[in-house]
Formats: structure tokens, sequence, C-alpha cells
């Protein structure tokens, strides 16, 4: 061997340096004002829609008058939702600060005081009761009481037990769906309140169970109750919840119906839509994937072009045509 290579089998190696760890950034401050918007959640304003359900399904968005307080009405709701969103984030900022995602929220990283998040949803709240009860009527004003009093109890307690939180989320929906019927003073079909019910449980148990397909594979943090579940429960939940929501309407339909139709059975025939939209979302429900039900209904595009036939399908019903 050479005093060359010599030299070089002497030469002390460098020690490598540490591959250095991904980390994401920390969440850059936004000021005040946009931190308590944050924590209000916009993305899930569009659940709120569901307060033109009643009146859409009685026919009753022909009148200026009634689109506009439905306008007022969402406004309202979303005050009292995000004031909810509010209290939950201040209540759990430590536990969120923990937790690999729910840290960057707006109170959890320090963004938004929680002194600053209770006050903001204590006058959310107030400013949702008072308005709907002065600007609607007083059943509007007790009906989102109620949804104040339980969805705080679920952020308080009830998120904690078996079954009582699924119950309790889609009472949530439900009252969505209900208030704009009370406000505009539209009676409320049996049916109705069965199709729309059970067609919240299926998305609750579908999420819950997607979440627990999730935990089960260890692709991702979720709520501490779902170990609690198992996956076959909710499976049988969410189906079991799926077909009642589709028996409701096909008798909600075939009851209408009898009561008169135009030239064509349109209502009958919007029971194909409805079973093909339930159907394709049970597609995602199987899969595990459908943990975020507002990202399903909003980008599958074969879900929205079903809505739309649906959607015209009801609408030539509710003309008469």
């Amino acid at each position: 061997m050479t005093e060359h290579g010599a030299a070089l089998l002497d030469r002390p190696e460098r020690p490598r340096r540490p591959r250095r760890s991904r980390r994401l950034p920390p969440p850059r401050a936004r000021g005040l004002p946009a931190g308590l918007l944050r924590t209000a959640r916009p993305r899930q304003w569009v659940k709120n829609l569901l307060v033109a359900a009643a009146p859409a399904a009685a026919g009753q968005l022909d009148s200026l008058a009634n689109l506009a307080r439905l306008a007022l009405l969402f406004a309202l709701f979303t005050a009292a939702a995000g004031a909810v969103y509010l209290v939950n984030d201040a209540r759990d900022a430590e536990a969120d600060r923990a937790h690999p995602s729910k840290c960057r929220r707006p109170v959890a990283a320090g963004e938004v005081s929680p002194a600053a998040a209770y006050t903001t949803g204590g006058l959310l709240a107030a400013l949702a009761v008072l308005g709907a009860a002065t600007l609607c009527n007083t059943l509007t004003g007790v009906l989102i009481v109620g949804y104040l009093a339980l969805q705080l109890a679920y952020c308080v307690r009830l998120k904690h037990v078996l079954v009582v939180d699924m119950a309790v989320v889609t009472t949530g929906f439900l009252t969505r769906a209900m208030i704009g019927g009370v406000a505009l003073g539209i009676p409320l079909s049996r049916w109705f309140l069965i199709t729309t019910g059970f067609g919240a449980l299926f998305m609750v148990a579908a999420k819950r169970y997607s979440e627990a397909v999730r935990m089960a594979d260890g692709k991702g943090e979720t709520r501490a109750l779902l170990t609690e579940y198992t996956t076959g429960y909710l499976r049988f939940v969410w189906q079991l919840a799926a077909g009642v929501a589709v028996l409701g309407y096909c008798l909600w339909a075939l009851e209408a119906e009898a009561a008169g139709a135009g030239w064509m059975p349109w209502r009958q025939l919007s029971m194909i839509a409805f079973i093909l939209a339930v159907l394709r979302y049970a597609v995602f429900a199987d899969r595990g994937t459908a943990g975020e039900p507002e990202e399903v209904v909003l980008r599958d595009r074969p879900l929205a072009v079903i809505g739309l036939v649906w959607a015209a399908m009801y609408a030539c019903a509710v003309a008469g045509l």
C-alpha cells in the first residue's frame, strides 16, 4: 500500500450531520380579528344552508321576503355556531396544544386568548338569540337557545358519552333543518323530520366510522371516545340510518304525490336521485374516507351532479310541472 493510501486510511472520518426533521413552520400571527374569524370555522358555515331545507321542501323560496328572512336566519345561526366553536376552543386550548394538528388553532397557538374567545362567543350567542326572537319569532329564538344549550353541554360533557355524542351532533343538523320552517311559519312534515334526522345520523356515523378506520390504521389522530366504539358498530349505525332515511324520503315523496302532481311524477322520480346520492356517499363511508362530510359533498363531482338532478326534479314537483 502506498503512503498516500495509508494516509487516507488514517484520516479520521468527518462526522455526518444528522438530517433535520422537517417541521411545519409556526403559525403566522394574523391579528385578533382574523384569529377569531378562523376560530369560528368559516369552512363549516356551509352546513347552515340547511336553514332553507324546510322552506325549499314546501316550495316557499319564490318570495323575496322569505329569501331575505332566510339570509338573516343563516347569519344568526352562523353566529350561534361560531359561538360554540369559540367556547369549545377556549375550553380545550391546553389539550389542543398537545395535538399535532389542533395545536395550530388560533386559541391553542396563542393568537387568541381564551378570555377573548369566551367573550366573543358570549356576544355572538346573545346576538343570535335576541336577533332570532325579535326579527323572526319567539319560537325561533327558543330553538337557537336549545341549540346553544345542547352544543355547549356537548363541549363540556356529552362528547364523552357513547351514542349520546352522535345524537347531539345529529340534533344540531336537525335543528338547522327545522328552524327555517319555524321562522317562516311553515308546518313541518313528519316524513321531512324523519328523513332529515336519519340522513344527518347517517353522515355523523359515517364520519365517526371513517375516523375509527383511520385510527386503527395509524393514519391520523382522532377523538378519544372512538376507542370505545367498534368499527362494526359504527358501520351498523350508518347503514341503519341510511336505510331509514331512504324509507322516510320514499314515504314522504309518495304521500306528497298523492296530494296532486303535474304531468310528470317528479316527486316519485326524485326518489331515484335521492337513493343514488345515498349510495354514492356510502362508497366514501365504506372506504373510511367520509371523515369530512363537507369535503365529500363539495368535491365529488358525480355526487354533485346527482344532487343537481335531484334538486331539478324536486323543483319541478314544487312548481307543479
